[in-house]
């Protein structure tokens, strides 16, 4: 299995191409670094009797870490 770096991933592609997907790959690591997105994802990693214990079901986890963003 061969494993790509982002640069060389795209450092034959036109230049257009190689902005648009710096600026996508930009967009994407500043979403994974939120932390309510880290938040969800360890919620998401506990059992459903971890999740019961602390009052919550999984379909409500991401209503739970964003509720006073988008669920006012």
């Amino acid at each position: 299995m061969a494993f790509l770096s982002a640069s060389q991933r795209h450092e034959n592609a036109p230049l257009l191409s190689r902005i648009l997907a710096g600026l996508g790959d930009a967009i994407v690591a500043i979403g994974e670094a939120n932390p309510r997105l880290r938040r969800v994802e360890a919620l998401q990693r506990l059992s459903d009797a971890e999740l019961a214990a602390k009052g919550l079901r999984r379909e409500d986890i991401v209503r739970h870490v964003f509720h006073d963003v988008y669920y006012l």
